[in-house]
């Protein structure tokens, strides 16, 4: 007969090992994204480095970026097995244990687990789609058009001011200039609208231009960088400014609503493009009468 009472005690040993060894995975996985993210808020080079990776990957959150510059070298564009699946790329057979852990939500629990990462350079398959908004395209049009619906402040023109986008806080107005070029208009329209949505009209206690002018440049850069536009470099000078006295957790924080807001104003600008474009394919395939 089988001796039941010793099998359960071994599984329960096993279960136990196996949670200790996960738990021990995660402080792992944690404590290389706090030194990630300690490196990003005092070194101006990598805050410098993590704007472009989070432009460049903007599906994936501030920790999960800090966890791979800190645990990766040369890496570009990265990604789960899954998100390579679904982007028609596989994990080369001879990097599949060269991976680094990042937090990935579960599909089927919904859950967050320890999930391998690889670099582009891992994988192989279809050329990855990189969309560009182009100088006088009409991408660039519902993206500008885009970008303005997401301002707290009313929209004015000023063509005597001598940059192509301003908001003013005391009169809640963003002022534009529409004489210049498309590309240097979405990145200050990109900071200005970012200044306006943490002002959000008065109503931001903790607002001042001097704390959060890095913070708006930073979703400019993210957004140029995620469409193909020359990003205009921030003003590193306040970074230590920014950051000074927070721990890894509270800069994170900093991090997670930057991400947050181009991620979001980002999918939007991609939303609409293909809106147009599906209302523009039904109206060459409407017959005339």
């Amino acid at each position: 007969m089988a001796n039941l009472e010793e099998i359960i005690a071994r599984k329960s040993e096993t279960d136990s090992q196996w949670k200790l060894q996960q738990q021990a995975e995660r402080d792992s996985v944690t404590e290389m994204q706090d030194c990630g993210i300690e490196m990003i808020a005092t070194d101006p080079e990598q805050y410098l480095r993590y704007l472009t990776m989070q432009g460049d990957n903007p599906a994936y959150s501030a920790g999960n970026v800090a966890i791979i510059l800190a645990g990766m070298k040369g890496v570009t564009v990265f990604g789960t097995r899954d998100r390579w699946q679904s982007l028609g790329r596989f994990v080369l057979p001879e990097e599949q244990d060269r991976g680094v852990k990042i937090f990935a939500r579960d599909a089927r629990t919904k859950a967050y687990a320890l999930t391998d990462a690889y670099d582009v350079s891992q994988t192989q398959g279809r050329d990855l789609k990189h969309r560009v908004l182009r100088e006088g395209g009409p991408e660039m049009s519902s993206a500008l058009e885009t970008l303005l619906n997401y301002s707290k402040a009313k929209s004015m023109i000023d063509k005597d001011m001598e940059a192509p986008a301003f908001f003013d806080e005391e009169r809640k107005e963003l002022a534009i200039n529409p004489d210049y070029p498309d590309g240097e208009a979405f990145a200050s329209i990109a900071a200005e609208v970012a200044l306006s949505r943490f002002h959000d009209k008065g109503y931001n206690r903790d607002y001042s231009w001097a704390r959060y002018e890095l913070d708006a440049q930073s979703v400019s850069y993210i957004l140029c960088r995620r469409f193909g536009v020359e990003p205009k470099e921030p003003n590193l000078e306040r970074l230590t400014e920014r950051f000074e006295g927070m721990d890894a957790q509270e800069a994170k924080a900093v991090l997670d609503k930057i991400q947050d807001m181009s991620k979001q104003i980002g999918r939007s600008i991609d939303l609409n493009i293909e809106a147009e474009k599906r209302k523009s394919r039904a109206t060459v395939r409407r017959p005339v009468r």
